[in-house]
């Protein structure tokens, strides 16, 4: 069910033509990326910040 919900946003992110861009700052997500993840929100550095936090909060 979250992947279809993924899914849907990233479909509606191409019809608004804001598929590629970060959520966090804006900034173009790399095309490695969103091969890689195509319903990645967050660019390399954003997901890598946010993953400290994470690791910062729960440990």
């Amino acid at each position: 069910r979250k992947l279809i919900k993924k899914i849907d946003s990233t479909l509606e992110l191409i019809e608004n033509n804001d598929y590629g861009y970060c959520d966090a700052c804006g900034v173009e997500i790399g095309i490695r990326r969103l091969e890689a993840r195509p319903t990645a929100t967050l660019c390399v550095d954003c997901k890598t910040l946010a993953e400290i936090k994470e690791k910062q909060i729960g440990g």
